[in-house]
């Protein structure tokens, strides 16, 4: 497989990026399911880049992030100084909820990304961003998905969220409802925050990966929790999210986005959209 890389990519004109990446992506290409996830042979400079970004995002965690996306980190116990495999992360989380990571050669489609969830299976890319930009990445890399998700997938409450958004990813036939459903999982799990102890702090993947967002968060456009809000709102993936919807509570989370994916069909989403219209 030849991996794409935009022209504004800090990559694109490494080669030897660029070939590491395509050595990494065929990794999953060659993953059959049920079989350990195969290893991927990280050089110093990459583990280097995962202990810097590490160590400077677990200071800002200990600040901006909930308490929950806390305790599952202290659960789950990634190393801080170099990049777990994937099998490694795999072996951790699925005693703590259940989950498991599976190796992915770069973005999945929608319905396939999303409907695992419900069997407790999480898709994941294996390279890490550039040595250019340490603090900065164009696309989801092993920072993101594991640093940002694998942390929350190790909380009994948020893994229960994942599965319940994976199982409405799997009931709604329309490509519409599906994207409905991705938009609501975009600015809840990846870029979710939330009321706690009277201060403004996050649990979304998203922003606890990203080491400028994460200080930028509390500065954006914070609305309510709204279901038909969330999902008919167009976000940019190509910068920080300057529109964001704050839970007042975990339990808040879960009876208003939770029950909204434990029971939505095309019919109640297509309702949802006239309102938002």
């Amino acid at each position: 497989m030849v991996v794409e890389l935009a022209s504004s990519h800090p990559g694109f004109a490494d080669p030897v990026y660029r070939a590491r990446r395509n050595d990494i992506a065929a990794l999953a290409l060659n993953y059959r399911p049920g079989t350990p996830i195969p290893a991927a042979e990280y050089t110093a400079q990459e583990h280097e880049i995962w202990a810097v970004v590490s160590r400077e995002l677990a200071v800002k965690h200990d600040r901006y992030a909930t308490a929950e996306y806390l305790e599952g980190a202290a659960r789950l116990g990634l190393p801080r100084d170099r990049i777990p495999q994937l099998e490694e992360v795999s072996r951790a989380l699925e005693p703590l909820t259940g989950f498991r990571y599976v190796p992915a050669a770069g973005l999945v489609p929608l319905r396939d990304f999303y409907g695992v969830l419900a069997d407790g299976l999480f898709h994941s890319t294996q390279y890490i961003r550039h040595h250019s930009v340490p603090f900065y990445t164009p696309e989801p890399d092993v920072i993101h998905e594991v640093i940002g998700h694998a942390n929350a997938l190790a909380h009994d409450r948020y893994a229960a969220l994942y599965r319940l958004a994976g199982a409405a990813a799997r009931r709604v036939e329309s490509e519409e409802a599906l994207e409905f459903v991705s938009k609501v999982f975009w600015f809840t799990l990846e870029f979710g925050v939330m009321r706690e102890r009277g201060e403004l702090r996050a649990y979304g993947a998203g922003i606890l990966s990203s080491y400028g967002e994460i200080e930028e968060f509390r500065g954006m456009d914070i609305r309510p929790l709204d279901v038909a809000a969330m999902g008919t709102t167009h976000y940019d993936i190509t910068k920080y999210q300057d529109v964001l919807f704050q839970a007042d509570s975990l339990q808040h989370l879960e009876e208003v986005v939770g029950d909204f994916w434990a029971t939505c069909d095309d019919d109640s989403i297509a309702k949802l959209v006239a309102t938002a219209v």
